[in-house]
């Protein structure tokens, strides 16, 4: 099924990229040539300041942006003004922890997040916990398996106003029951944010199905171009959230004493907007749609199966988290005894195969699984089978390389 697709990803047919084995999609994933020829086109043809212009460019500029926003609402089941662009999945963590975090969170509250959490979806609750003097709570994961075992989640309770969790781990790529993490906080009137940076690519979402009050991901872990991120969050919550960034763009009038704010969601968005990066997204997602969330996980199971297969094969390679192909969404970690993770991938490197090494920004789950770094190879649909192949064959050759006998 790869080399159906493989061909709409120009990069892959750039000579410079002869012989390329891209495993670092849970990274950022590669563009396919409707992404890249929608951001030509409107770069040549409809480039403006959207919005306020009152001339016809500026007007197709502000309807190729608001039919991206709704675009990317009907791929997450939800309204137009519920939907925030920003720069990445970072960003609208950050833009939720700023303003209805700081305006909601009080002195002894707590905020639950998980020990396998990525960077990003722990330093901005660390930083209203420390500022509103309330507590960081984390649920810790089965050292074996990855998984979020039952009786972690009795530490979410009446103190808890906020859960924050990844529905996809992107060091283990275990699925979270975020749908059942969500009614739980919600029983106890706390709120859930959901980070589908890892997810969105792999499966479908809908918002409102999982009762989701933030979600978040980044365009170009999903085919889009990098700058361009999403925040969903319910109408409710962001009609009685104060803004987080202020200027241009986001205010309906403004005074000498103050101002009042545009109408949802453009009293999140100052400043001039990413027109053409909310376009990529629109296009990509578009065409994530006409290849099928069925198909999408078809190759990932049928590529994680062949990759662990082959990695148990191999001597001293040891598999992080779940042995079960089934629960990795595309992602692999490993290491290899006596060969550190960066080693592992410049060695790989030389064979012309590009995996990611280190902490994968989740040093509190390193430090809990005691393994400070690994190396992790992450798989899309337009990976094949060969490509498979031959990394475990590189793979089986790094030891050799490093140095060892065996």
């Amino acid at each position: 099924m790869a080399n159906e697709f493989k061909k709409d990803f120009p990069i892959f047919s750039n000579p410079l990229n002869k012989g390329l084995i891209y495993f670092d999609n849970a990274a950022t994933t590669q563009k396919p040539e409707c992404v890249i020829e929608a951001l030509s086109n409107y770069y040549r043809q409809d480039n403006a300041n959207p919005l306020r212009g009152l001339y016809d460019l500026s007007g197709r500029a502000t309807q190729v942006y608001e039919s991206s926003r709704q675009t990317v609402a009907d791929f997450l089941g939800a309204h137009p003004c519920e939907i925030v662009f920003t720069r990445n999945a970072s960003e609208s963590l950050n833009l939720v922890a700023y303003t209805w975090a700081m305006e909601n969170i009080q002195e002894g509250d707590e905020i639950a997040v998980l020990i396998s959490e990525h960077h990003s979806n722990i330093l901005p609750w660390q930083m209203v916990c420390k500022k509103k003097g309330a507590k960081l709570v984390f649920l810790e994961v089965n050292k074996e398996s990855g998984e979020l075992e039952e009786e972690e989640l009795k530490k979410i309770n009446s103190k808890t106003k906020l859960v924050a969790v990844a529905q996809v781990s992107n060091v283990l790529g275990i699925t979270c029951d975020v749908k059942k993490i969500a009614s739980l906080a919600h029983s106890f009137g706390a709120k859930i944010c959901i980070d589908g940076a890892q997810s969105v690519p792999h499966m479908k979402v809908n918002v409102k199905d999982l009762d989701a009050d933030f979600f978040v991901f980044s365009g170009h872990k999903i085919l889009a171009p990098m700058g361009i991120g999403v925040l969903y969050a319910k109408k409710e919550i962001l009609e009685n959230t104060e803004p987080f960034l202020r200027g241009g763009e986001m205010i309906e009038y403004v005074t000498r004493e103050g101002a009042s704010w545009a109408e949802l969601p453009h009293k999140f968005e100052a400043g001039t907007v990413n027109a053409s990066g909310a376009l990529g997204l629109s296009e990509a997602l578009k065409y994530i749609q006409k290849v099928g969330y069925e198909k999408i996980h078809e190759q990932d199971l049928k590529l994680t199966k062949l990759l662990i297969e082959k990695m148990k094969e191999i001597p001293h390679v040891k598999i992080i988290g779940n042995k079960n192909p089934e629960k990795h969404a595309g992602i692999v970690t490993f290491t290899i005894d006596g060969v550190h993770p960066h080693d592992i991938a410049s060695l790989l490197d030389t064979k012309k195969i590009a995996i990611r090494a280190g902490h994968h920004c989740a040093q509190p789950l390193g430090a809990y699984l005691e393994v400070p770094a690994t190396a992790r190879a992450s798989l899309y649909f337009y990976n094949d089978e060969e490509e498979v192949l031959a990394f475990a064959d590189a793979l089986s050759q790094i030891r050799k390389m490093s140095g060892f006998k065996d």
